[in-house]
């Protein structure tokens, strides 16, 4: 079994934009290599809205030197970026926004769903880009549901493969580093025997319900738990209730991790230059953003 490195709780539920009230489950600047290649985790738990004429969400701003990866769990969000991608995403639906050299997108309710109300449920995990994918042109991925491969493991827990592959069934994102993002619905007493690299970054994002891992601690949402690189088991078990739990698994990129706001790049000036050429419009470049 892989080790328990350490557990810790989420900090207190913030809003980014009008749109998104979400607890924030680590974020880089905490042990930018302990965490690599994953660089932050926001977790949106269930949300009513009222209907709305009123847009919600996040308007314009710009991204440089890593991937956003948004997983819909309840209502609807709708992205718009300077590439000319625009795509709406729903239950069990990801958006995988590869910014690499640079990007201006806004995230929204969809019109439907902020008319007509509902409950909102969504997390967004950044994943950092090796130095020599940082300046590739930006991609834009919107996968579906339908598209994602489901395994049953013998515990009765289901997994959803987003990226990389568990049992043989390979995800549809594609990635510039190998990593895994295993999205697991776990019932009351099913347990989840995963299979895990040994020397990759393994960490429990639990976002709903309380489950304990390896047979040893309890953990209560929303919290994550970092294992220890060696390895290469790892088991969680829902306690009381279901429970739904983010796996992230990686390889580490090693590299060092420079960030101010919306960019994270290796170096202090690399960042300076990203500031320069947004300022400068070098980022929307034949297309505007909607």
């Amino acid at each position: 079994m892989k080790k328990i490195a350490h557990i810790q709780k989420s900090a207190p539920a913030h809003w980014v934009g009008n749109g998104f009230h979400v607890n924030s489950l680590f974020f880089y600047e905490q042990d930018a290599e302990a965490l690599s290649p994953f660089l932050m985790l926001d977790y949106g738990s269930p949300k009513s809205f009222a209907p709305s004429t009123q847009p919600r969400g996040v308007g314009q701003h710009p991204h440089r030197g890593f991937e956003t990866v948004t997983v819909a769990y309840q209502g609807e969000i709708e992205h718009h970026d300077s590439e000319g991608n625009r795509g709406t995403i729903g239950p069990g639906d990801v958006q995988w926004m590869t910014a690499a050299s640079g990007i201006v997108h806004e995230e929204w309710l969809s019109p439907k769903f902020n008319a007509s109300g509902g409950v909102l449920e969504m997390a967004q995990l950044w994943v950092n880009l090796p130095a020599k994918d940082k300046m590739t042109p930006p991609r834009y991925q919107e996968i579906v549901k339908a598209q994602i491969p489901t395994v049953v493991d013998e515990g009765g827990a289901r997994l959803q493969v987003v990226a990389g592959e568990y049992a043989g069934k390979r995800g549809p994102a594609m990635t510039y580093s190998p990593i895994n993002v295993w999205d697991t619905q776990i019932s009351a007493g099913q347990t989840l025997n995963l299979s895990v690299t040994d020397g990759y970054t393994t960490l429990f994002a639990v976002l709903k319900g309380s489950v304990k891992v390896n047979d040893t601690q309890t953990v209560t949402s929303p919290a994550l738990v970092v294992l220890a690189r060696e390895g290469t088991e790892a088991k969680l078990e829902a306690l009381g209730a279901d429970a739904t739990v983010l796996v992230l698994n990686g390889e580490p990129l090693h590299e060092p991790v420079v960030g101010y706001g919306p960019f994270v790049m290796n170096t202090e000036a690399e960042i300076m230059q990203a500031m320069q050429d947004f300022q400068s419009g070098r980022f929307v470049r034949a297309k505007a953003a909607a």
